[in-house]
């Protein structure tokens, strides 16, 4: 049973992280999509169809199904170790994987959006956005690798800390694009 776990696990990992590559570059794809529908024609109708095509295929054929393969290989590992179920550190797993998904269905709503042409977000908007899959992917790395190594006060300082550099990360990235834009 050891080995079973072991090929379960490796494989559950592999989509975890295809899952997040593909919510990290969808996103991205996102910020291109409002940016190219702001543009002048033909620009506008040329790069907005690659990037809906860029995003349809990216969704459908990488993200989602990566993101089923990832749950239905984690549900089959809890089966071979359900005591897991009992460990805090575990719990607290599982409510990051809940926020993950919330913002995958999130991610979804904007995509259907977007590919029917409906903008209702600006690209920065977007680029902040794009931060609170990489605070959860953060979160449970530690949390799993850590275990109940670590205070949870101590974790907890931990990623307000983090969101909060990403947060200053990202008003220092905006003060330099604008910068760059008024120098045009």
């Amino acid at each position: 049973m050891r080995m079973e776990y072991n090929y379960i696990k490796a494989l559950h990992l592999i989509f975890v992280i295809t899952w997040f590559a593909g919510l990290f570059y969808i996103v991205r794809l996102f910020v291109y999509q409002i940016e190219a529908s702001q543009k002048r024609s033909p620009d506008k109708e040329i790069l907005g169809e690659q990037f809906n095509i860029m995003a349809k295929r990216l969704w459908l054929i990488i993200t989602w199904p990566s993101m089923v393969l990832a749950v239905l290989f984690a549900i089959w590992l809890m089966a071979l170790r359900p005591f897991y179920l009992s460990e805090p550190w575990m719990q607290v797993k599982l409510g990051f994987v809940v926020l993950l998904i919330i913002y995958h269905l999130k991610c979804h709503t904007i995509y259907k959006q977007l590919q029917e042409g409906v903008i209702k977000y600006s690209s920065n908007f977007m680029r902040l956005f794009n931060e609170g899959a990489t605070i959860i992917l953060f979160s449970v790395v530690f949390l799993v690798i850590l275990r109940n190594a670590v205070n949870w006060i101590y974790g907890v300082i931990g990623i307000i800390l983090f969101s909060v550099l990403i947060m200053l990360g990202y008003k220092f990235y905006k003060k330099m694009r604008e910068g760059k834009e008024s120098h045009q």
